[in-house]
């Protein structure tokens, strides 16, 4: 008997070898499909994912901005280490940062128009690969239940 039945036998609260087996694909799917991603945004000399999900965030914030925290709150994708990618954004001058009126402390970031024109290639490589990767592969039907279950799972 392996460890997760033994478990699972003496703790009922535990997950089953069908939870334990299905949590195990969600991660190892997600995370093959970013690594793809990634691969062809790198192939087409693009920046990783994360430029782009911090550039469309800024760009949905239109001419307000966004403050750090917010941008961070709005991310798709984890930033452990916002402030330096902020920094490399801004150093290739796709991002700008400007003082904040509300506090002097703080900035806003705001995206620029080399920023949208980055963004608008890393779509095109991001769209293909969703289409490839993802929607060829599940029917419309499936898109949806597959959606709906990842509604029950947010917390």
């Amino acid at each position: 008997m392996d460890m997760i039945s033994l478990v699972a036998m003496t703790n009922p609260s535990s997950p089953s070898e069908q939870a334990i087996d299905s949590w195990a694909q969600l991660i190892r799917v997600s995370q093959q499909l970013l690594t793809t991603v990634e691969k062809e945004l790198k192939a087409a000399k693009l920046p990783p994912l994360s430029w782009y999900d911090a550039l469309l965030e800024l760009r949905r914030a239109g001419a307000e901005g966004l403050r750090q925290f917010q941008l961070k709150e709005s991310m798709l994708l984890a930033q452990y280490n916002l402030s330096r990618l902020i920094d490399r954004l801004v150093k290739a001058g796709l991002v700008s940062r400007t003082a904040c009126m509300l506090d002097g402390r703080g900035h806003v970031l705001h995206i620029t128009p080399d920023g949208q024109q980055i963004l608008t290639n890393m779509w095109e490589v991001y769209r293909q690969s969703i289409a490839q990767h993802f929607a060829q592969k599940l029917s419309g039907s499936e898109q949806r239940a597959l959606s709906a279950l990842m509604n029950k799972l947010k917390l």
